[in-house]
Protein backbone atom coordinates (compact mmCIF):
# COMPACT_ATOMS: atom_id res chain seq x y z
CA UNK A 1 0.00 0.00 0.00
CA UNK A 2 1.63 3.55 -1.22
CA UNK A 3 2.16 5.57 1.87
CA UNK A 4 0.95 9.29 1.00
CA UNK A 5 2.76 12.11 3.61
CA UNK A 6 -0.04 15.06 3.25
CA UNK A 7 1.55 18.07 4.40
CA UNK A 8 -0.99 21.29 5.49
CA UNK A 9 0.36 24.72 6.58
CA UNK A 10 -2.23 24.57 9.80
CA UNK A 11 -5.65 23.42 11.15
CA UNK A 12 -7.15 26.78 10.70
CA UNK A 13 -10.19 27.73 9.36
CA UNK A 14 -10.66 27.18 5.49
CA UNK A 15 -10.44 25.21 2.52
CA UNK A 16 -7.08 23.46 3.05
CA UNK A 17 -7.97 21.68 5.88
CA UNK A 18 -11.10 20.31 4.17
CA UNK A 19 -9.53 18.88 1.29
CA UNK A 20 -6.25 17.54 3.21
CA UNK A 21 -8.89 15.91 5.83
CA UNK A 22 -11.14 14.55 3.16
CA UNK A 23 -8.43 12.75 1.18
CA UNK A 24 -6.45 11.72 4.40
CA UNK A 25 -9.66 9.67 5.22
CA UNK A 26 -11.42 8.66 1.97
CA UNK A 27 -8.26 7.40 0.43
CA UNK A 28 -8.04 4.45 2.68
CA UNK A 29 -7.57 1.83 2.65
CA UNK A 30 -5.71 2.37 -1.06
CA UNK A 31 -3.12 4.08 0.62
CA UNK A 32 -1.91 5.06 4.07
CA UNK A 33 -1.27 8.53 4.84
CA UNK A 34 0.34 10.59 7.36
CA UNK A 35 -1.72 14.23 8.08
CA UNK A 36 1.11 16.63 9.34
CA UNK A 37 0.75 20.14 10.05
CA UNK A 38 1.81 23.05 11.34
CA UNK A 39 0.52 25.26 14.11
CA UNK A 40 -2.02 27.88 14.47
CA UNK A 41 -1.21 31.43 15.18
CA UNK A 42 -2.37 34.25 17.99
CA UNK A 43 -6.43 35.09 16.78
CA UNK A 44 -6.45 32.33 14.16
CA UNK A 45 -10.13 29.61 14.83
CA UNK A 46 -8.95 26.28 15.04
CA UNK A 47 -10.33 23.61 12.62
CA UNK A 48 -8.83 20.87 14.53
CA UNK A 49 -12.78 19.58 15.26
CA UNK A 50 -12.68 18.89 11.44
CA UNK A 51 -10.06 16.11 11.52
CA UNK A 52 -11.20 14.68 14.62
CA UNK A 53 -14.61 14.21 13.66
CA UNK A 54 -13.04 11.85 10.64
CA UNK A 55 -11.04 10.32 13.28
CA UNK A 56 -7.71 11.33 12.29
CA UNK A 57 -4.68 12.44 14.26
CA UNK A 58 -2.75 14.59 12.84
CA UNK A 59 1.08 14.88 13.29
CA UNK A 60 1.97 18.80 14.78
CA UNK A 61 4.90 19.96 13.58
CA UNK A 62 6.17 22.84 16.37
CA UNK A 63 8.28 25.51 14.97
CA UNK A 64 6.60 25.41 11.77
CA UNK A 65 3.75 28.38 11.86
CA UNK A 66 2.55 30.70 9.12
CA UNK A 67 5.07 33.99 9.68
CA UNK A 68 8.68 33.94 8.27
CA UNK A 69 11.36 33.24 11.13
CA UNK A 70 14.49 31.95 10.07
CA UNK A 71 15.87 30.31 13.01
CA UNK A 72 12.08 29.11 13.65
CA UNK A 73 11.36 27.82 10.20
CA UNK A 74 15.07 25.77 10.26
CA UNK A 75 14.20 24.16 13.37
CA UNK A 76 10.65 23.14 11.98
CA UNK A 77 11.93 22.01 8.50
CA UNK A 78 14.54 19.95 10.36
CA UNK A 79 11.92 18.21 12.19
CA UNK A 80 9.45 17.53 9.34
CA UNK A 81 12.37 16.08 7.72
CA UNK A 82 12.95 13.88 10.54
CA UNK A 83 9.05 12.69 10.28
CA UNK A 84 9.16 12.27 6.38
CA UNK A 85 12.04 10.02 7.08
CA UNK A 86 10.92 7.71 9.33
CA UNK A 87 7.74 7.47 7.58
CA UNK A 88 9.37 6.86 4.05
CA UNK A 89 6.16 7.51 1.97
CA UNK A 90 6.24 6.96 -1.74
CA UNK A 91 4.20 10.54 -2.09
CA UNK A 92 4.30 14.09 -0.70
CA UNK A 93 1.18 16.08 -1.13
CA UNK A 94 1.68 19.60 0.06
CA UNK A 95 -0.92 22.01 0.92
CA UNK A 96 -0.91 25.89 0.31
CA UNK A 97 1.92 27.96 -0.12
CA UNK A 98 4.61 27.73 3.38
CA UNK A 99 3.85 23.86 3.35
CA UNK A 100 4.47 23.77 -0.27
CA UNK A 101 8.01 25.26 0.16
CA UNK A 102 9.05 22.86 3.24
CA UNK A 103 7.48 20.04 1.71
CA UNK A 104 8.72 19.69 -1.70
CA UNK A 105 12.66 21.02 -0.02
CA UNK A 106 12.12 18.04 2.53
CA UNK A 107 10.87 15.53 -0.36
CA UNK A 108 13.26 16.03 -2.53
CA UNK A 109 16.27 16.01 0.21
CA UNK A 110 15.12 12.14 0.68
CA UNK A 111 14.17 11.45 -2.69
CA UNK A 112 10.66 10.95 -2.54
CA UNK A 113 9.43 9.10 -5.57
CA UNK A 114 6.22 11.37 -6.14
CA UNK A 115 5.96 14.92 -5.42
CA UNK A 116 1.86 17.11 -5.49
CA UNK A 117 1.28 20.10 -4.80
CA UNK A 118 -2.33 22.20 -4.38
CA UNK A 119 -2.57 25.63 -4.78
CA UNK A 120 -5.42 26.58 -2.50
CA UNK A 121 -5.48 29.90 -4.17
CA UNK A 122 -1.65 31.78 -4.53
CA UNK A 123 0.25 35.10 -3.21
CA UNK A 124 0.80 36.50 -6.37
CA UNK A 125 -1.29 39.60 -6.28
CA UNK A 126 -2.57 41.36 -3.24
CA UNK A 127 -0.66 40.40 -0.52
CA UNK A 128 2.59 41.70 -0.79
CA UNK A 129 4.61 44.54 -2.63
CA UNK A 130 5.85 43.95 -5.78
CA UNK A 131 9.17 42.88 -4.81
CA UNK A 132 8.16 40.65 -2.25
CA UNK A 133 5.68 38.80 -4.58
CA UNK A 134 8.20 38.53 -7.65
CA UNK A 135 10.81 36.59 -5.01
CA UNK A 136 7.67 34.41 -4.31
CA UNK A 137 7.08 33.80 -8.22
CA UNK A 138 10.89 32.85 -8.44
CA UNK A 139 10.65 30.72 -5.29
CA UNK A 140 7.29 28.92 -6.86
CA UNK A 141 9.00 28.17 -10.41
CA UNK A 142 11.72 26.17 -8.70
CA UNK A 143 9.66 24.47 -6.37
CA UNK A 144 7.52 23.79 -9.69
CA UNK A 145 10.58 21.97 -11.02
CA UNK A 146 10.69 19.46 -8.07
CA UNK A 147 6.97 18.88 -8.60
CA UNK A 148 5.87 15.68 -10.51
CA UNK A 149 2.05 17.65 -10.66
CA UNK A 150 0.33 20.92 -9.64
CA UNK A 151 -3.01 20.99 -9.46
CA UNK A 152 -4.88 23.92 -9.39
CA UNK A 153 -8.37 24.52 -7.87
CA UNK A 154 -10.30 25.69 -11.38
CA UNK A 155 -9.66 26.31 -14.79
CA UNK A 156 -8.82 29.97 -14.16
CA UNK A 157 -6.03 29.28 -11.90
CA UNK A 158 -4.84 26.72 -14.06
CA UNK A 159 -4.35 29.48 -16.77
CA UNK A 160 -3.07 32.19 -13.89
CA UNK A 161 -0.45 29.83 -12.62
CA UNK A 162 0.76 28.52 -16.17
CA UNK A 163 0.15 31.55 -18.44
CA UNK A 164 0.05 34.59 -16.21
CA UNK A 165 2.94 33.98 -13.73
CA UNK A 166 4.29 31.11 -15.71
CA UNK A 167 4.88 28.55 -12.37
CA UNK A 168 4.68 25.74 -14.26
CA UNK A 169 3.86 24.55 -17.55
CA UNK A 170 0.51 23.70 -18.69
CA UNK A 171 0.94 20.24 -18.97
CA UNK A 172 2.25 19.68 -15.38
CA UNK A 173 -1.61 21.34 -13.95
CA UNK A 174 -3.95 18.99 -13.28
CA UNK A 175 -6.94 20.52 -12.10
CA UNK A 176 -9.08 19.65 -9.61
CA UNK A 177 -11.86 21.36 -7.62
CA UNK A 178 -12.04 20.48 -3.66
CA UNK A 179 -14.90 18.43 -2.52
CA UNK A 180 -16.72 18.71 0.55
CA UNK A 181 -19.07 16.88 3.37
CA UNK A 182 -21.76 18.96 2.36
CA UNK A 183 -24.74 17.06 4.16
CA UNK A 184 -24.72 19.36 6.98
CA UNK A 185 -26.42 22.32 4.33
CA UNK A 186 -29.20 20.00 3.32
CA UNK A 187 -30.36 18.92 6.39
CA UNK A 188 -32.75 20.21 9.04
CA UNK A 189 -32.92 23.39 7.39
CA UNK A 190 -36.08 24.67 8.99
CA UNK A 191 -34.92 23.98 12.23
CA UNK A 192 -31.60 25.53 11.91
CA UNK A 193 -32.87 28.73 10.34
CA UNK A 194 -35.61 28.88 13.30
CA UNK A 195 -32.44 28.88 15.85
CA UNK A 196 -30.52 31.05 14.35
CA UNK A 197 -33.23 33.68 13.80
CA UNK A 198 -34.81 33.21 16.95
CA UNK A 199 -30.28 33.52 18.27
CA UNK A 200 -30.18 37.20 16.50
CA UNK A 201 -33.75 38.93 16.94
CA UNK A 202 -34.28 38.23 12.73
CA UNK A 203 -38.08 38.60 12.61
CA UNK A 204 -39.60 36.99 9.63
CA UNK A 205 -39.75 40.50 7.68
CA UNK A 206 -35.70 40.71 8.02
CA UNK A 207 -34.02 39.84 4.94
CA UNK A 208 -30.13 38.51 6.62
CA UNK A 209 -27.16 39.09 4.53
CA UNK A 210 -23.66 37.33 5.72
CA UNK A 211 -20.20 36.98 5.11
CA UNK A 212 -18.22 34.43 6.11
CA UNK A 213 -14.27 34.71 6.75
CA UNK A 214 -11.28 35.65 8.59
CA UNK A 215 -11.43 39.59 9.21
CA UNK A 216 -8.09 39.81 7.49
CA UNK A 217 -6.87 42.50 4.50
CA UNK A 218 -7.30 39.91 1.78
CA UNK A 219 -10.72 39.66 2.49
CA UNK A 220 -11.48 42.60 2.12
CA UNK A 221 -14.30 43.48 4.43
CA UNK A 222 -14.75 47.17 4.41
CA UNK A 223 -16.03 46.74 0.44
CA UNK A 224 -18.61 44.81 1.99
CA UNK A 225 -19.34 47.11 4.57
CA UNK A 226 -19.48 50.04 2.42
CA UNK A 227 -21.62 47.88 -0.19
CA UNK A 228 -24.35 46.96 2.64
CA UNK A 229 -24.51 50.86 3.63
CA UNK A 230 -24.79 51.84 0.17
CA UNK A 231 -27.58 49.49 -0.49
CA UNK A 232 -29.32 49.85 3.19
CA UNK A 233 -29.92 54.00 2.23
CA UNK A 234 -32.15 52.95 -0.51
CA UNK A 235 -33.69 49.55 0.81
CA UNK A 236 -37.71 49.44 1.45
CA UNK A 237 -37.09 46.39 3.24
CA UNK A 238 -35.56 45.98 6.86
CA UNK A 239 -32.63 44.44 6.35
CA UNK A 240 -29.50 43.09 8.55
CA UNK A 241 -25.95 41.99 8.06
CA UNK A 242 -23.68 39.43 9.74
CA UNK A 243 -20.18 39.15 9.78
CA UNK A 244 -19.11 35.44 10.83
CA UNK A 245 -15.54 35.47 11.86
CA UNK A 246 -13.04 36.99 13.44
CA UNK A 247 -9.46 38.74 13.07
CA UNK A 248 -6.68 41.16 12.93
CA UNK A 249 -8.76 43.58 11.98
CA UNK A 250 -12.28 43.49 13.89
CA UNK A 251 -11.32 47.04 15.59
CA UNK A 252 -10.91 48.69 11.79
CA UNK A 253 -13.96 47.49 10.68
CA UNK A 254 -16.03 48.42 14.13
CA UNK A 255 -14.30 52.12 13.38
CA UNK A 256 -15.54 51.58 9.57
CA UNK A 257 -18.71 50.91 10.61
CA UNK A 258 -19.62 54.01 12.77
CA UNK A 259 -17.69 56.10 10.13
CA UNK A 260 -20.39 54.56 7.84
CA UNK A 261 -23.23 55.33 9.95
CA UNK A 262 -23.78 51.67 10.72
CA UNK A 263 -25.20 50.68 14.09
CA UNK A 264 -23.29 47.08 15.51
CA UNK A 265 -22.68 45.01 17.99
CA UNK A 266 -22.38 40.83 19.15
CA UNK A 267 -26.08 39.96 18.49
CA UNK A 268 -27.80 41.06 21.64
CA UNK A 269 -29.54 44.11 20.23
CA UNK A 270 -30.84 45.25 16.82
CA UNK A 271 -27.88 46.81 15.33
CA UNK A 272 -27.07 47.07 11.45
CA UNK A 273 -24.25 45.39 11.66
CA UNK A 274 -23.47 41.69 14.03
CA UNK A 275 -19.77 40.50 14.85
CA UNK A 276 -20.58 37.04 15.34
CA UNK A 277 -17.14 35.88 15.68
CA UNK A 278 -16.23 32.21 15.09
CA UNK A 279 -19.32 29.96 14.69
CA UNK A 280 -18.13 26.51 14.14
CA UNK A 281 -20.92 25.01 12.10
CA UNK A 282 -21.48 26.94 9.57
CA UNK A 283 -24.43 25.64 8.33
CA UNK A 284 -26.94 27.21 10.81
CA UNK A 285 -26.30 30.86 9.99
CA UNK A 286 -25.89 30.13 6.10
CA UNK A 287 -29.55 28.36 6.92
CA UNK A 288 -30.35 31.11 9.05
CA UNK A 289 -29.33 34.17 6.34
CA UNK A 290 -30.70 34.91 3.10
CA UNK A 291 -27.94 35.93 0.96
CA UNK A 292 -24.06 35.19 1.36
CA UNK A 293 -21.32 37.67 0.20
CA UNK A 294 -18.15 37.02 -0.73
CA UNK A 295 -16.11 40.48 -1.15
CA UNK A 296 -12.09 38.57 -1.46
CA UNK A 297 -9.25 40.62 -3.39
CA UNK A 298 -7.85 37.18 -4.73
CA UNK A 299 -9.40 33.35 -3.80
CA UNK A 300 -9.02 29.85 -5.49
CA UNK A 301 -12.04 28.10 -4.75
CA UNK A 302 -13.91 29.75 -1.63
CA UNK A 303 -15.46 27.37 0.94
CA UNK A 304 -18.52 30.06 1.64
CA UNK A 305 -19.75 30.49 -1.55
CA UNK A 306 -19.71 26.40 -1.84
CA UNK A 307 -21.29 26.24 1.44
CA UNK A 308 -23.54 28.58 0.52
CA UNK A 309 -24.99 27.28 -2.82
CA UNK A 310 -24.95 24.19 -1.04
CA UNK A 311 -27.71 25.46 1.27
CA UNK A 312 -29.37 26.69 -1.47
CA UNK A 313 -28.55 30.80 -0.43
CA UNK A 314 -27.73 33.16 -3.15
CA UNK A 315 -24.49 34.62 -3.77
CA UNK A 316 -23.34 38.11 -4.22
CA UNK A 317 -18.99 37.86 -4.88
CA UNK A 318 -16.20 40.10 -6.06
CA UNK A 319 -14.96 38.62 -9.41
CA UNK A 320 -11.61 37.25 -8.65
CA UNK A 321 -9.54 34.25 -8.75
CA UNK A 322 -11.59 30.81 -8.92
CA UNK A 323 -15.32 32.58 -8.40
CA UNK A 324 -16.31 31.94 -11.72
CA UNK A 325 -15.77 28.65 -11.55
CA UNK A 326 -17.01 28.52 -8.01
CA UNK A 327 -20.83 29.92 -9.08
CA UNK A 328 -22.89 30.19 -11.87
CA UNK A 329 -22.88 34.09 -12.62
CA UNK A 330 -26.28 35.57 -13.17
CA UNK A 331 -27.51 31.69 -12.57
CA UNK A 332 -26.93 31.17 -8.52
CA UNK A 333 -25.14 34.37 -7.98
CA UNK A 334 -24.29 38.10 -8.81
CA UNK A 335 -20.87 38.52 -9.91
CA UNK A 336 -19.48 42.19 -9.54
CA UNK A 337 -16.13 44.21 -9.82
CA UNK A 338 -13.66 43.96 -7.18
CA UNK A 339 -13.56 47.17 -5.43
CA UNK A 340 -16.60 48.71 -6.58
CA UNK A 341 -19.00 49.16 -3.99
CA UNK A 342 -21.52 50.98 -6.07
CA UNK A 343 -21.88 47.65 -8.16
CA UNK A 344 -21.98 45.39 -4.83
CA UNK A 345 -24.55 47.70 -3.71
CA UNK A 346 -26.72 47.35 -6.21
CA UNK A 347 -26.15 43.43 -6.40
CA UNK A 348 -27.22 43.61 -2.63
CA UNK A 349 -30.62 45.44 -3.80
CA UNK A 350 -31.37 43.66 -6.38
CA UNK A 351 -31.35 40.18 -4.08
CA UNK A 352 -32.52 41.64 -0.91
CA UNK A 353 -36.03 43.35 -2.87
CA UNK A 354 -36.37 39.91 -5.21
CA UNK A 355 -37.33 36.86 -3.23
CA UNK A 356 -38.13 35.19 -5.99
CA UNK A 357 -34.75 35.30 -7.59
CA UNK A 358 -32.97 34.60 -4.26
CA UNK A 359 -35.24 31.18 -3.86
CA UNK A 360 -34.67 30.48 -8.09
CA UNK A 361 -30.91 30.87 -7.72
CA UNK A 362 -30.33 29.08 -4.52
CA UNK A 363 -32.30 26.26 -6.52
CA UNK A 364 -29.97 26.33 -9.09
CA UNK A 365 -26.83 27.14 -6.81
CA UNK A 366 -27.55 24.11 -4.41
CA UNK A 367 -27.79 21.58 -7.44
CA UNK A 368 -24.88 22.86 -8.78
CA UNK A 369 -22.41 22.90 -5.78
CA UNK A 370 -23.77 19.38 -4.86
CA UNK A 371 -22.74 17.99 -8.21
CA UNK A 372 -19.39 19.91 -8.47
CA UNK A 373 -18.03 19.91 -5.29
CA UNK A 374 -18.69 16.43 -3.69
CA UNK A 375 -16.23 14.85 -1.17
CA UNK A 376 -16.55 11.70 -3.83
CA UNK A 377 -15.49 13.33 -6.72
CA UNK A 378 -12.25 14.72 -5.32
CA UNK A 379 -11.20 11.23 -3.62
CA UNK A 380 -11.59 9.49 -7.31
CA UNK A 381 -10.06 12.67 -8.96
CA UNK A 382 -6.92 12.50 -6.77
CA UNK A 383 -7.10 8.52 -6.54
CA UNK A 384 -6.80 8.63 -10.56
CA UNK A 385 -4.04 11.38 -10.30
CA UNK A 386 -1.83 9.49 -8.12
CA UNK A 387 -2.45 5.92 -9.98
CA UNK A 388 -1.04 7.42 -13.19
CA UNK A 389 2.21 9.18 -11.29
CA UNK A 390 3.12 6.12 -9.60
CA UNK A 391 2.41 4.03 -12.76
CA UNK A 392 4.76 6.44 -14.10
CA UNK A 393 7.76 5.87 -11.44
CA UNK A 394 6.98 2.31 -12.09
CA UNK A 395 5.49 1.54 -8.77
CA UNK A 396 2.17 0.55 -8.10
CA UNK A 397 -0.85 1.27 -5.85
Amino acid sequence: MPRVFRLINRLNIGGPTYNAAILSKELAPRYDTLLVSGMIGPGEASSAHIVEALGLQPRLIPYMYREISPTRDWRGYRELSRVLREYQPQIVHTHAAKAGVRGRLAAFAHNVPVVVHTFHGHVFHSYFSPLKTQAFIRIERMLAGLSDAIIALSPLQAYELSEVFRIAPRNKIQIIPNGFDLTSFTMHTNAKRAAFRQKYGLTDDVVGVGIVGRLVPIKNHALFLEGFARMKRTATVPVRAFIIGDGELRTELEALCRQLGLSYDTGAGQSDIVFTSWIQDVSEPVAGLDIIALTSLNEGNPVSLVEAQAGARAVVSTDVGGVRDTVLPDRSGLVVPTQDSEALATALHRLVHQPELRLQMGETGQRFALQKFSWQRLVTDMDALYTRLLAAKNLKV
